[in-house]
C-alpha cells in the first residue's frame, strides 16, 4: 500500500511519531533504494518513547503490507489490471505485473482523497509534528549512514506535498510513469501512455464501487491482532 492507504489505519491517533512510523518504510526506500532497515529485528535498541512509537508504526506498516499483498482483493485486481494493460505494453520494457501492482496502490490512495475519506493535510501535519531527534536516532540505530541526505529528502517531501495531486485522476498516470522511470529510462512512449491512462481511468471508476472492502478487511485484522 501507498502513503495515504497506510495512514488510513492510524488516521485517528494522537501520536505523530506512530504516524511517521507507518510511512517511514516507504520514505526510506524513496530516499534511497539501497537502504535496507529491519528495526523490528532489534527492538531492544529503541528505549525512548518516541522511538518506540516510530517502531510500532513501522511494524504496523509491515503487517498491513503483508496482509494486503496476500489478500484476494490484491490478487483479483492486479490480475485484472495486468490483463487489461498488457497489450498496450507489448513493446515496452515495463512489466505489466509491476505496473498493475503500483497502479492499484496509487488508485487506492487517489480514491481515499476523492471520496474524502482521508485528508492529506492531516498526514503532512503529523509528519511535521513528529520528533525529528528521535527519527534521527532511529535512523542511526539502523545504520543509515547519511541522515542529512534523508532529512533533505524528507523536508522536500513535506514541502512539495505531492500526494495532493492524486486527487486529480489524470495525475495518476504521471505518478506511475515517474515511478517507472526510476527503473527504465524510457518506460513508455506517448501512445502507450495514452492507452494505459485510458484503461486505468476506466478501472479507477470501477474500483470506486468496492475499494473500501480491503480497508475494512485489514482494519478488522489489525483490531484483532
Amino acid at each position: 500500500m501507498n502513503f495515504l492507504s497506510h495512514f488510513y489505519f492510524d488516521r485517528h491517533t494522537s501520536d505523530p511519531n506512530l504516524v511517521l512510523g507507518t510511512v517511514l518504510p516507504d520514505l526510506v526506500k524513496n530516499a534511497r533504494k539501497d537502504w535496507n532497515m529491519h528495526p523490528q529485528k532489534k527492538e531492544i535498541l529503541f528505549t525512548r518513547a518516541p522511538e518506540r512509537a516510530i517502531l510500532k508504526g513501522w511494524k504496523r506498516h509491515l503487517a498491513v503490507d503483508r496482509y494486503f499483498h496476500n489478500s484476494g482483493f490484491f490478487l483479483k485486481h492486479t490480475n485484472a489490471i495486468r490483463t487489461a494493460i498488457a497489450p498496450a505494453l507489448l513493446h515496452s520494457q515495463v512489466r505489466p505485473s509491476f505496473l498493475a501492482h503500483i497502479a492499484l496502490e496509487v488508485m487506492l490512495d487517489s480514491l481515499l482523497l476523492t471520496e474524502c475519506v482521508i485528508d492529506a493535510d492531516h498526514l503532512y501535519a503529523n509528519l511535521r509534528r513528529a520528533d525529528r531527534s528521535a527519527l534521527a536516532n532511529f535512523l542511526d540505530l539502523n545504520k543509515i549512514d547519511d541522515t542529512e541526505y534523508f532529512f533533505k529528502f524528507f523536508d522536500k517531501f513535506l514541502e512539495v506535498s505531492y500526494l495532493h495531486t492524486y486527487r486529480e485522476t489524470h495525475n495518476i498516470m504521471y505518478a506511475l510513469n515517474r515511478i517507472c522511470m526510476r527503473i527504465w529510462p524510457e518506460p513508455m512512449n506517448d501512445t502507450q501512455l495514452l492507452q494505459v491512462s485510458a484503461i486505468l481511468l476506466g478501472y479507477h471508476e470501477e474500483l470506486q464501487k468496492c475499494y473500501m472492502e480491503i480497508f475494512d478487511e485489514i482494519d478488522s485484522v489489525l483490531v484483532e491482532s
